[in-house]
């Protein structure tokens, strides 16, 4: 086969996708084997690849592409998630640019527009990830929209309806005005802002007294319907049981009294707006007080708002200032720095507000899976610093708010038989739904016509809290073989932002439907950010684009660069300069491919001793660095792994182990030989390929022909066997040596092809079994091991063996005098400032430990250069 000269990522990387996809490598099915299965973090379907991406599905890929070299039946399933929030938004912007108000269309009518935009758009991101290399399951392909899924989605709410743990109540909501939409508590970002703090006055009824309170929401005054003081406070006691009057409203409202008052803070006067304060709402309830709503469901005031109804809360709270001050309300104002929710999905400012919505009991369904995690040990999270994170959440969790007012979601299965707020049945059909409500009312009466859907959608989390299970259809059928085969799943990888709103959840479901942990590790990836340590974000412009990286630096390049810096759990720095390290290192894989490939081979010429030896070095080295691997793999330290690689393969392989077996110029290699750097070669290919998966493809497919059966893919991981250590450390002292040699070779300009004599006195008894490495890569053209030390030759040092090299014609001793003695001299000048700084007792007292140690070790080896130039002088003269 013709090698080409350079390395094409572009060519070969759709020629081995190809040829994997047409041989079905990535497909499973349950059989003998033990399966090893991946669920996909499902990206939205609106999606389209990020770095964060990137990173997530390139460790999932080699987790999942080492498992299939190791025997598992690997699986990893991938799909995307219907996001309602984010998509609906999509949807309702495209329709208003084309004239069209949702609000004029039926449901039907509107999710028939929302199916046409996911169809033609949805999905994008998972063509994307197969140019990245992603060996995913495609026939396995699940939506969380999908006929089977949705259905899991409702069999579960019916269930846990049935079960007592969902309910629907009133109760103070997190709202999206943007999305009109109610968010759980982990929906909400909350961000510092500087904002404003107005302290208004109120007057007292029947006088012309005032109290002043303190604000960060003005236009919120409409909806006040008390003023509290604590009854402790002295300064106020003259305010009990009197009234007092809102600022433009003029609604006469009653001054209360709680404890729930901090007498420290603000004025000591507390303005109570029971429907848009989750605390002044309990206030409220506890005082019977009124509730008025003064916000429509896009966050402008209603007619409760007077003059400002209409108006966007924003623009009312810069108007109403000049109202309050023209007045004579608005006693001051401060700048304030708050903390103010915002929307996860449309960075919109949350509004408390207070509604019927559907929660579901957290208390009991999360106790397995805090015990799974904090005190078993059943599922691990790699960094284990998240269990702190992961205690925190679960040990306070609040009940669940499931309900969402979008069209695009799985339909709430609650069917209305009246105007009652009770007045409703929960089923998976609406034909379950009729015999239900026939059963409940005693009226055999009612028909379908009857009953009205609840018009909410549920929570997207809600479906995909069910992702490990569904999609091996687990939910609506338990004893199904895939579920049985597949399920625990092993291993999630996924980023630290959604341990609540997905993993936590997963596992309170996998306890909840399947008695058992949904996964057992969780690796969780750190976020990508600059090289300012800001989070890419298309916003920023600092995010670029990664099929742009895959077209420039080749997927393999890519995926090297950014798992050499991706701890677990540790934010990445990207630098473009990661890919070109990626791309630097695909090439030097193929040119070592290429300079084996391109010696000649004879069957008759005897192996020599240095190749022999060299292979016994190298096999020893990987499997060294197959045991740190296999150590590594096992803490999930995937960045480590990848760097042992790279170095057994960059330094061990291409530096030493090629150099040490390559024939002299235009001579041919010994078949022996051969047939064993081709060996190790396939061996560093087997665990290069779930990382490089195109390259080491490429480079295995050309080393001979192959059968779809033996391709690279689906070869056979290397095993671990015992190895020789000692072997290792030996070696390490030939490098030096090796070292010594070169050192002299470039500072006296003995050029290579000379070659020189080497003598040694071995008085460590430092293994002689390198000396046929050292007498070929120093080109040494006699070694012997001496007594005494040898006259009229250049010498270094190895730890305590001494090595000399017998001059030739070819160096002036006089000048290597001069040149020896003017480096004696300077080294004797630096330990003497060395020396009078570790004499001086102030500094010795005064210095860092730290800094006393580097000036100590500064010190000793300024000693070891004396005492080896000293050595070298004294062989010369």
């Amino acid at each position: 086969m013709t090698i080409p000269a350079q390395f094409d990522a572009k060519t070969i990387e759709s020629k081995w996708y190809d040829y994997w996809m047409k041989n079905n490598y990535f497909h499973s099915e349950p059989d003998h084997r033990t399966p090893y299965t991946i669920v996909i973090p499902p990206p939205n379907v609106t999606g389209v690849l990020h770095m964060g991406h990137m990173l997530n599905n390139t460790i999932q890929d080699v987790l999942i592409r080492r498992a299939r070299l190791k025997g598992f039946n690997a699986c990893w399933v991938p799909g995307t998630d219907h996001a309602s929030i984010a998509t609906e938004a999509k949807v309702v912007a495209k329709l208003k640019a084309e004239g069209i108000n949702k609000n004029d269309l039926t449901r039907e009518e509107f999710l028939k527009h929302a199916w046409e935009w996911t169809d033609k758009y949805g999905g994008t991101i998972l063509e994307q990830l197969k140019k990245l290399g992603a060996s995913c399951d495609w026939e396995r392909t699940k939506f969380t929209m999908d006929p089977d899924m949705s259905a899991s989605v409702i069999k579960s709410f019916v269930d846990l309806y049935n079960k007592g743990l969902i309910y629907r109540g009133y109760r103070m909501v997190n709202w999206d005005p943007e999305a009109k939409t109610t968010l759980s508590d982990e929906e909400v970002i909350y961000e510092e802002q500087q904002g404003k703090l107005f302290f208004l006055k109120y007057k007292i009824e029947g006088s012309e007294d005032f109290l002043t309170i303190a604000t960060t929401r003005p236009e919120t005054i409409f909806g006040d319907t008390a003023i509290c003081i604590n009854p402790n406070d002295e300064r106020f006691t003259h305010l009990k049981g009197k009234k007092a009057i809102v600022p433009i409203c003029g609604r006469v409202i009653p001054i209360i009294e709680d404890e729930y008052v901090d007498i420290e803070f603000g004025t000591g006067c507390l303005k109570v707006t029971p429907a848009h304060d989750m605390n002044d709402k309990t206030l409220g309830e506890k005082h019977n007080l009124e509730i008025v709503d003064i916000f429509n469901e896009d966050a402008t005031l209603n007619s409760f708002g007077l003059h400002y109804q209409g108006k966007d809360r924003f623009v009312v709270r810069r108007e109403i200032e000049k109202e309050l001050q023209e007045i004579g309300a608005l006693a001051k104002t401060e700048t304030h720095l708050n903390k103010v929710g915002t929307s996860e999905r449309t960075k919109a400012v949350i509004e408390p507000r207070l509604s019927d919505q559907w929660f579901l009991k957290m208390e009991e369904l999360v106790k397995p899976a805090i015990k799974s995690v904090l005190e078993t040990g059943d599922i691990k999270l790699h960094p284990k610093r998240f269990e702190n994170t992961y205690a925190h959440w679960l040990n306070n969790i609040r009940d669940w708010n499931i309900s969402r007012q979008l069209w695009w979601g799985q339909q709430i299965p609650a069917y209305y038989y009246g105007d009652g707020k009770e007045d409703f049945v929960v089923a998976e059909n609406i034909e379950d739904a009729l015999a239900l409500a026939k059963e409940k009312t005693n009226n055999p009466q009612l028909t379908t016509d009857s009953l009205k859907q609840d018009v909410d959608a549920l929570d997207t989390w809600f479906s995909s809290w069910l992702w490990p299970m569904s999609v091996f259809g687990g939910i609506m059928d338990p004893e199904s073989p895939d579920f049985k085969y597949y399920y625990p799943t092993n291993d999630l990888v996924t980023g630290p932002d959604i341990l609540f709103f997905w993993v936590a959840r997963m596992i309170i479901a996998g306890y909840e439907y399947a008695g058992e942990k949904p996964f057992t590790n969780v690796y969780l990836t750190g976020l990508v950010r600059d090289k300012q340590r800001r989070k890419m974000s298309k916003s920023l412009g600092n995010s670029p684009d990664p099929l742009d990286l895959i077209e420039k630096f080749g997927a393999d390049g890519v995926r090297v660069g950014l798992l050499l810096s991706a701890s677990a759990g540790n934010d990445i720095m990207f630098d473009e300069e990661l890919c070109l390290q990626g791309k630097a290192f695909s090439n030097k894989i193929w040119n070592a491919f290429k300079l084996i490939k391109g010696w000649e081979v004879s069957e008759t010429i005897a192996q020599p001793e240095s190749s022999k030896v060299a292979i016994e070095w190298y096999e020893a080295k990987l499997q060294q660095t197959l045991v740190d691997i296999e150590d590594n793999f096992e803490k999930y330290r995937i960045s480590d792994s990848l760097m042992a690689i790279y170095k057994l393969v960059w330094d061990d392989f291409c530096s030493w182990f090629l150099e040490m077996i390559k024939p002299a110029y235009q001579q041919p290699i010994d078949s022996i030989t051969f047939a064993k750097a081709i060996e190790m070669l396939e061996n560093n290919l087997k665990l290069l390929h779930p990382f490089m998966p195109f390259l080491t493809e490429e480079i295995w497919q050309l080393i001979t022909e192959r059968t779809p059966e033996e391709a690279l893919i689906v070869s056979t991981w290397p095993e671990v066997k015992p190895f020789d250590a000692k072997l290792i450390a030996d070696f390490e002292n030939s490098i030096e040596v090796i070292s010594g040699i070169r050192t002299i070779r470039k500072d006296k300009n003995i050029p290579f092809k000379d070659a020189i004599e080497l003598k040694g006195i071995n008085s460590e008894n430092v293994s002689t079994y390198f000396d046929s490495i050292i007498t070929k890569l120093g080109n040494v053209s006699a070694f012997e091991y001496v007594s005494e030390k040898v006259d009229g030759a250049l010498s270094f040092r190895v730890k305590s063996n001494e090595y000399f090299i017998p001059i030739t014609g070819n160096i002036d001793v006089e000048a290597e005098i001069a040149k020896l003695t003017e480096e004696l001299n300077y080294t004797k000048g630096f330990l003497k400032s060395v020396e009078a700084k570790l004499s001086n007792e102030k500094f010795v007292n005064g210095a860092p430990e730290k800094v006393l140690n580097l000036e100590k070790q500064k010190q000793a080896d300024a000693l070891a250069k004396i005492a080896t130039i000293e050595q070298s002088l004294a062989g010369l003269k």
